[in-house]
């Protein structure tokens, strides 16, 4: 079964989305890897937003040890 990051990272005619993500740091490794995007509404106006930088930090945190 293919995985959706198949479509940005395989083929010869993909290799501008590579090169992308190469220059982004990622390494071959990472790009065989799940993707998964983090949607983040912090900032510094909306006071009941103002925590979720940190929480997002731990979150983030999470997926990297998981593997």
């Amino acid at each position: 079964m293919s995985k959706r990051i198949d479509l940005m990272t395989k083929g010869p005619e993909r290799a501008p989305h590579r090169s992308l993500l190469r220059a982004e740091g990622f390494t071959d490794w990472e790009m065989e890897r799940p993707m998964i995007g983090i949607a983040n509404s912090f900032n510094e106006i909306t006071p009941g937003h103002m925590h979720l930088d940190k929480l997002v930090d731990a979150v983030k945190a999470g997926i990297h040890a998981a593997g």
